[in-house]
């Protein structure tokens, strides 16, 4: 059997393509559905030009549609700053769910520019996380029953509200659960404490956190909120734009000594909770998802296996090694993308659509040159918290640049006696 016959056949069934919408992460049911899900797409078989020339019509125009949906569900490819985020958010999260005095548990943020994937790394570090205490759990808590909803749910995550208010915090949680909402904030407030206990959950990822703008009563009292969540012994996940810049932290500061971010008691606003003023500090642990480095031997390393990484999932016909990664490309590359992963994807994904409609079959600097990086009307992220980055300007059509060479130190250079007026 060639290739070609493990392709869709005439009347076959298509089995890249999903019915329905994409699952809802910010609903129980869409969470578990995305969980299940996000590891089971089978890229395009590799064919070589001869066999694809062989099909018929039909076919080519599946094989084509396959291969373009390999290219825009590469999935997660791991660098060495989302390892990072991810060593430090499963420890914390498994440290966290050992604990079993009551008390505080010690929170993690994770601060970055737009486009660099803290959503996807935290939620996959959530996810594997899930995996593994719901395995641990199946011996000490009954399986779910037919008929009925599942009553363990480790993990949980929300959006944070464009105009956030603690009605509307309360309100993402319990949507999440598909709980109902009472009328009252306190009414709201007892829901989610109900909802997280009994549901067992033990790390609550609350995104776009970088939403609260403290120069309005209703985001402090919202942060105020969320600092009392901490008290309910989940981990708490913070997911923003550039944390540290946003104002969030205004009343922190960080420990010298454990590079923890410290917060005093909150003085202003007019918290649900009248007691706010005299609670403990509260603790988080600050991280960075940087984009990638290219002024350093190590960043660059870094970058080359990155695109090491793409172009071994890329299903183009001319595609080689070293497509990506040799000569003028890697800088090309780097100038388009400032480093940041989610524009570099948007680009090969634009790239390869081009490569495979034009029938170039590869990627070149002369090529990607033609492609706008456009991140279309987001409606769902906010422009004001950052949320969009700003893209490096490049107009389509021009030649692309030639690598920068490096001159010569001419520092220390023997430049003879300098001569003597006379």
């Amino acid at each position: 059997m060639t290739m070609a016959d493990r392709t869709p056949g005439e009347g076959g069934i298509v089995p890249f393509l999903r019915a329905g919408p994409p699952p809802d992460r910010t609903r129980v049911e869409g969470w578990r559905q995305w969980n299940e899900q996000r590891d089971s797409f089978i890229p395009a078989p590799r064919l070589s030009a001869d066999e694809y020339a062989s099909m018929s019509p039909r076919r080519r125009a599946l094989h084509d549609l396959h291969r373009t949906a390999t290219h825009v569900n590469m999935g997660l490819l791991e660098t060495p700053m989302s390892a990072r985020v991810t060593r430090l958010m499963r420890g914390r999260m498994r440290n966290n769910a050992l604990n079993f005095a009551p008390g505080t548990r010690d929170g993690l943020m994770i601060s970055g520019g737009g486009y660099l994937g803290k959503t996807e790394t935290a939620c996959d570090a959530a996810a594997t996380f899930e995996i593994l205490w719901r395995d641990l759990h199946r011996q000490l808590l009954p399986g779910p029953i037919p008929g009925t909803r599942d009553l363990f749910v480790p993990v949980a995550y929300c959006r944070t509200p464009v105009r956030a208010t603690p009605k509307g915090l309360c309100t993402a949680i319990l949507d999440f659960y598909g709980a109902p909402l009472p009328r009252t904030l306190n009414g709201l407030i007892r829901a989610v404490r109900d909802s997280l206990r009994d549901h067992h959950t033990t790390a609550l990822l609350l995104d776009d956190i970088t939403r609260l703008r403290l120069h309005r009563e209703d985001d402090q009292d919202t942060l105020d909120l969320v600092r009392e969540l901490m008290d309910l012994n989940v981990t708490l996940v913070l997911i923003g734009v550039d944390i540290p810049q946003s104002g969030l932290l205004r009343s922190g500061y960080p420990d010298p000594r454990t590079g923890q971010w410290v917060f005093p008691d909150l003085k202003t606003g007019k918290s649900y909770n009248p007691s706010a003023a005299t609670q403990t500090e509260r603790r988080f642990d600050l991280v960075d998802l940087d984009p990638f480095d290219y002024d350093t031997a190590e960043g660059m390393t870094a970058f080359v296996a990155h695109l090491a990484g793409i172009e071994d999932r890329l299903r183009l016909f001319r595609a080689r090694p070293g497509m990506l990664t040799e000569g003028a490309m890697p800088e090309y590359l780097f100038r388009r993308t400032r480093g940041i992963v989610g524009l570099l994807k948007r680009l090969v994904e634009d790239g390869c659509a081009e490569a495979i409609e034009s029938g170039a079959e590869e990627l070149t600097p002369d090529l990607l040159s033609t492609i706008r990086i456009s991140l279309g009307n987001l409606t769902d992220r906010d422009r004001e918290a950052g949320e969009v980055p700003d893209i490096p300007e490049e107009d389509p059509g021009s030649p692309p640049k030639k690598p920068r060479s490096r001159g010569r130190n001419t520092v220390f250079d023997d430049r003879g006696a300098k001569a003597v007026d006379g």
